[in-house]
């Protein structure tokens, strides 16, 4: 599947310290995939920030198709319970 990061997503990434790698690996191997309202897709992952010294959840919104997986945004939160969702 091709990744394509577009310009907000590249320049939030870039700002909330979130390495193109690391987008790469949450797209590839996401422990959550939500979907939206608006026919988006979250794909998320918990893990420990070691900046932080805290779990926190990186969330990665896109939109996915058969052969291409477009990222709008990318952020971290330390909200877990209120995104994480157990039924999954």
């Amino acid at each position: 599947m091709k990744l394509v990061i577009k310009g907000h997503a590249s320049f939030e990434a870039k700002r909330r310290g979130i390495s193109k790698k690391l987008i790469r690996f949450i797209v590839k191997n996401h422990q959550q995939k939500l979907p939206t309202k608006k026919g988006r897709v979250i794909l998320q992952n918990k893990y420990y920030d070691q900046k932080e010294k805290k779990e926190m959840l990186l969330r990665v919104i896109g939109i996915e198709t058969a052969k291409l997986f477009i990222v709008i945004t990318v952020y971290k939160t330390s909200k877990i319970s209120k995104y994480w969702t157990e039924e999954n």
